[in-house]
């Protein structure tokens, strides 16, 4: 539904740009505007929408990364690929784009999300696909971050 409403919007926008009327003028400048505010948002200090505010991270533990690869293969690895992009963005080196907040607030609140955060707006519109929620723990989450920590850009 929400795609079809974005589509809708886009159709719009293209459509009402094409007038020479002042007032389609002013129409078809609002979503240049939202989308220039997306570009603005500095991704490392964005921490999202959800129940996580603040996290601490110390040194990777290897037995917690291990834990959060199982559960990244089972529920996850349907739709990512740590190096390419798949159904949704490619995750090696995720940690080195986004805050740890904003990576476990998509995981476990991705409707809101991709509703009101502006980079998982930009992403939807990329990959045209809303990411599952999988009803995961802040524990599985917070494994599966572990995990992300691990594994590098190449």
């Amino acid at each position: 539904m929400k795609l079809k409403v974005l589509v809708v919007a886009l159709v719009v926008a293209i459509v009402s740009s094409c007038g020479s009327d002042g007032k389609k003028e002013e129409k078809s400048t609002t979503p240049n505007q939202e989308q220039k505010e997306v570009v603005e948002v500095d991704p490392m200090k964005d921490k999202g929408i959800g129940p996580i505010t603040s996290i601490t991270l110390a040194e990777i533990d290897e037995a917690m990364a291990e834990e959060g690869k199982a559960i990244f293969t089972s529920k996850c690895s349907a739709c990512h690929k740590m190096s390419k992009r798949f159904v949704g963005p490619g995750l090696a080196g995720v940690t080195e784009r986004r805050t740890p907040e904003w990576i476990m607030n998509m995981i476990l609140n991705p409707e809101e999300m991709v509703e009101k955060n502006p980079i998982a707006k930009q992403l939807l519109a990329e990959y045209l696909s809303p990411m599952a929620n999988q009803s995961l723990t802040e524990k599985e989450a917070r494994l599966i971050l572990e995990y992300f920590r691990t594994v590098k850009a190449e």
